[in-house]
């Protein structure tokens, strides 16, 4: 039964466009030797962390005999494996601890200017997920895959102020001390304090 042919999904096209937008980072290559008859035989793994830098970021590994497949394979994973994060201006809304294995990464947000205060593996997962201000501190193992797949974790744990008050169903309000974009209370004061004098 010979039919129409069919025609060609549109996600694909939309898929590819979102994709162009993504930077990608080698965070780190792997090398393993065989040994066999003849010698010995290499192959490579490619840890991969990709994001838009606007609030996106996915990690991916990938396994060939070669390089570039590798990364090709870890890039095409990194992109299917994506996690929204929370942006909180340039840093996270709040600390948080992100584990793995035997890693554990702390991360806490900072003032603006202070930038991405983190090992390699940590820095390439903030950097793409669009955090600008951070600061981190590293417990246990150190290793590169550990620590990109605990700071996702961390990532994964954060919520807006949004988020919260609909999980509870209640309005937080504004905590002592807070900085908002907006600040009521500083137009409130100068006009205050111009009215004294």
């Amino acid at each position: 039964m010979a039919g129409k042919p069919r025609p060609q999904r549109q996600r694909r096209e939309s898929r590819q466009e979102s994709s162009d937008s993504m930077d990608d980072n080698l965070v780190k290559l792997y090398r393993c030797a065989t040994v066999v008859k003849g010698g010995r035989r290499f192959s490579f793994g490619a840890l991969v962390v990709a994001g838009d830098r606007k609030g996106r970021v996915g990690h991916g590994y990938g396994k060939a005999n070669e390089v570039l497949p590798a990364i090709e394979k870890a890039n095409k994973q990194a992109r299917r494996k994506m996690v929204n994060v929370p942006l909180k201006g340039t840093t996270i809304p709040h600390r948080v601890i992100g584990h793995f294995g035997a890693s554990r990464i702390l991360l806490l947000p900072a003032s603006e200017g202070t930038g991405v205060i983190a090992g390699a593996a940590a820095r390439s997962v903030l950097e793409l997920a669009g955090v600008k201000d951070v600061l981190t501190k590293v417990y246990g193992s150190t290793s590169p895959k550990n620590l990109v797949k605990a700071t996702l974790d961390g990532l994964r744990q954060l919520r807006s102020r949004k988020q919260v008050e609909q999980l509870r169903g209640v309005s937080i309000g504004r905590l002592p001390g807070e900085v908002d974009d907006e600040p009521a209370e500083a137009v409130v004061a100068t006009e205050s304090w111009s009215s004294e004098s």
